[in-house]
């Protein structure tokens, strides 16, 4: 085994580092984080609690920001301590084989740090809604599409954010016909943007009587959450709203009463379904915010695609299809745009899809610069 040129390690990790804290800035975060602890610190704070909760939200996610690159130099500090004590009389195995394993650790969070550093566009760093639709495929499709949604949840998990399930369409025989939910952090939407697109499954039907093999497919629409400071205003002329009884697994008063709200943008033909909430008045809120949303993003294409006509460029940056899973007659999840592949299709659908988000962030940097 080659042995590891700790210092020129080392000194790589500290490079990487200041290129890192050049864009985050920890002076900034820092006068932040005490704006924002003098305004959680306010006796009148909670009479508004809805502010509070932004306000304590925000104060939490920048003091976790600011942590994260401040903690990164002391642990470069202590690896280069720990690389001293393995090296003295004569070397200590065991402590080498910790130093390489925090050496591989350090490489990794440094990794995420930059990759984080990439986020920089308009709403990058906004909450994301994200929509599963089954494509071609019958059952197989519905069911892929149920895969999806458990997947991103999971992923979503794994990293301690909140999620919530605004509108379930049930397929007839299994799965879904599409899902829409929110993650609740920081940079969801320029993490999970580029999930964006059609994804394809090859596996042995589970659906199929006689055991063939079946592709299916399903489309991940993601756009970020709309903010009061948007000024995406609608006119209630342009926006049609009918009522309906929810359908699906249900409770209490969910699948019971005409709470359920079918949202048409007339102008763009746009429509959003929201029935996961009790109350006509709670899916009638969450399904405007999330046209509000999907305007936006449209006003945003539109900008982007204007912008590439007078340029001159008017070639997609997107194909149809972004990513495989395929479960036979081999394992294997393939990102066809970065090319970026693992051998572990459950981990992957336990939402372990961290690698391939980073690879994305990275491609898509690379295809903006390239244009």
């Amino acid at each position: 085994m080659a042995t590891i040129d700790f210092p020129a390690e080392i000194k790589a990790l500290r490079t990487t580092l200041e290129s890192i804290e050049s864009v985050s800035d920890p002076a900034v975060l820092e006068k932040k984080v005490a704006e924002l602890s003098e305004q959680a610190a306010a006796p009148d704070l909670w009479d508004d609690p809805e502010a509070a909760q932004k306000v304590t939200t925000a104060l939490s996610q920048t003091q976790s920001e600011l942590d994260r690159v401040t903690h990164m130099a002391s642990r470069i500090d202590d690896l280069e301590t720990l690389v001293e004590m393995a090296t003295e009389d004569g070397g200590d195995a065991e402590t080498l084989a910790e130093a390489e394993g925090e050496l591989a650790a350090i490489r990794k969070d440094l990794d995420a740090l930059e990759v984080r550093t990439l986020l920089s566009g308009e709403y990058d760093a906004r909450e994301a809604v994200v929509t599963i639709r089954a494509g071609a495929g019958g059952v197989d499709a519905a069911d892929f599409a149920e895969m999806l949604l458990r997947m991103y949840l999971r992923w979503a998990e794994r990293h301690g954010y909140s999620t919530q399930v605004l509108d379930t369409s049930y397929a007839e025989e299994a799965g879904l016909k599409s899902a829409t939910f929110e993650v609740k952090a920081p940079y969801a939407y320029g993490n999970l943007s580029v999930e964006a697109g059609t994804h394809r499954l090859v596996r042995i039907s589970p659906f199929d009587n006689q055991g063939r093999r079946q592709t299916s497919f399903a489309a991940v629409e993601v756009i970020p959450l709309i903010e009061q400071t948007d000024s995406v205003d609608i006119p209630e002329s342009e926006i049609k709203v009918d009522v309906f009884r929810s359908s699906g697994p249900g409770g209490q008063s969910v699948n019971t009463t005409d709470s359920a709200v079918r949202m048409t943008h007339i102008p763009t033909g746009i429509v959003v379904s929201m029935q996961n909430e009790k109350s006509q008045i709670q899916n009638r809120a969450a399904a405007l915010r999330v046209l509000q949303s999907r305007l936006l993003l449209v006003r945003q294409q539109e900008e982007a695609a204007k912008k590439k006509e007078l340029a001159g460029d008017i070639k997609a940056s997107w194909g149809d299809q972004m990513r495989s899973y395929v479960l036979q007659p081999y394992q294997m999840v393939k990102d066809l745009r970065t090319e970026h592949e693992v051998g572990n299709p459950s981990a992957v659908f336990d939402g372990d899809i961290d690698d391939f988000i980073e690879a994305g962030i990275r491609w898509r940097r690379g295809a903006s610069q390239a244009a």
